[in-house]
């Protein structure tokens, strides 16, 4: 097979069958006819899935530095090896790797999910003095690096403003919710037990302590799926009167999402302010949207615009718990009214915000670049 059939994704951080970058981009253009593999590193092997070659680099790090140095450097040996016209990176850590695969001759693409010098300013384990140096060196970088590569794909149209200034051949993917396969909550069960639900990372800034002490104002049932962030995150809430109220699952499958989302009267994404948040479009406000869940959702413009535009929710301060205690309140007084949000965001996703029209754009994007 030539080297002009073959397009390959890099990624040294995610899972092998993470959303956005395997089940999404990868299992699009492998659909399209693309011979696509997807090099990563977590020790379980090579397989072919949904018709993607998967390439194991071998095990990677669980210490930050070892993952961004010798696996980074791993990945880039397979990728070489492999030898493709079109080579398609997922994380900032590869981004020298874009550059030696550019100095090569190869085309390439970055794929930047979120604005991740904004995200610097938040990390936690970075330390607070240091933040906004390593985010400015880091803009920098990224900066100087995206004039090189052959094209940009951003999750967000907020991203893809940044990056189309140095870059023309920018372009936004928005990681809408796939339509195939999701789950309608049936509309007489949806007050089962009284429940919302959280699904994801759990952390302070994604106000899990708001949520938590939100559930002191309420009869409501907080169903919370996902990994603590930090250790001290979760021995705080555990510690707190609202966590009596808590079914705390873990992480679950997705398979066990789907049944959280049949159990519950509304779904909750209340991250904090901050840029990375106040600009960004989460996955799950989408999904819960896609499950004929009301969501209850942070009040900043752009979500505000997507939730009340749509009629498929209520919008609040996320660092007010008494707010977030009325919402969750107020859904479950009125759930003929909450069924209806529900069945409007679900009509949302289908005509606007779904992956099958996204993939269009990122085809037609594959194929500007290879004529």
């Amino acid at each position: 097979m030539s080297v002009y059939d073959k397009i390959i994704h890099l990624t040294s951080v995610h899972g092998r069958y993470e959303i956005r970058t395997f089940l999404k981009e990868c299992v699009s253009l492998a659909n399209h006819g693309y011979d696509v593999s997807i090099v990563l590193a977590d020790g379980n092997g090579d397989e072919i899935k949904n018709s993607v070659k998967i390439i194991d680099a071998g095990i990677n790090s669980t210490n930050r530095l070892l993952r961004m140095t010798r696996t980074v450097k791993k990945i880039y040996e397979k990728a070489r090896e492999l030898d493709a016209e079109i080579y398609h990176f997922h994380d900032p850590e590869l981004i020298p790797v874009g550059l030696k695969l550019k100095k090569q001759g190869k085309k390439v693409i970055y794929d930047v999910h979120e604005d991740y010098g904004e995200d610097i300013l938040n990390k936690e384990w970075l330390p607070k003095i240091l933040r906004n140096t390593v985010a400015k060196i880091f803009d920098r970088h990224e900066k100087k690096a995206a004039k090189v590569f052959d094209g940009i794909v951003t999750a967000t149209p907020h991203i893809r403003t940044k990056f189309e200034k140095f870059n023309a051949n920018t372009i936004d993917i928005n990681n809408y919710p796939i339509l195939s396969g999701q789950t309608i909550p049936d509309s007489k069960g949806i007050l089962k037990d009284n429940c919302v639900n959280f699904v994801g990372a759990i952390n302070r800034i994604r106000a899990i302590v708001e949520m938590v002490s939100a559930l002191e104002f309420t009869d409501a049932k907080l169903i919370l799926a996902g990994k603590f962030t930090t250790h001290k995150d979760f021995t705080l809430v555990k510690s707190m009167k609202g966590w009596a109220k808590v079914d705390y699952r873990g992480q679950v499958g997705r398979s066990e999402i789907v049944k959280i989302f049949v159990e519950s009267a509304a779904g909750l994404v209340l991250y904090h302010p901050g840029p990375n948040h106040t600009n960004s479009q989460p996955n799950k406000l989408f999904e819960y949207m896609a499950a004929g869940l009301p969501v209850i959702a942070s009040n900043f413009p752009l979500w505000k615009d997507i939730v009340e535009m749509n009629s498929c929710g209520i919008c609040v301060n996320p660092l007010n718990s008494k707010e977030i205690a009325d919402a969750i309140n107020w859904v479950l007084q009125n759930p003929s009214q909450a069924a209806e949000m529900g069945r409007n965001g679900r009509k949302a996703i289908e005509e606007k915000y779904n992956w099958e029209a996204e993939s269009h754009k990122l085809i037609s994007f594959y194929e500007q670049m290879l004529k």
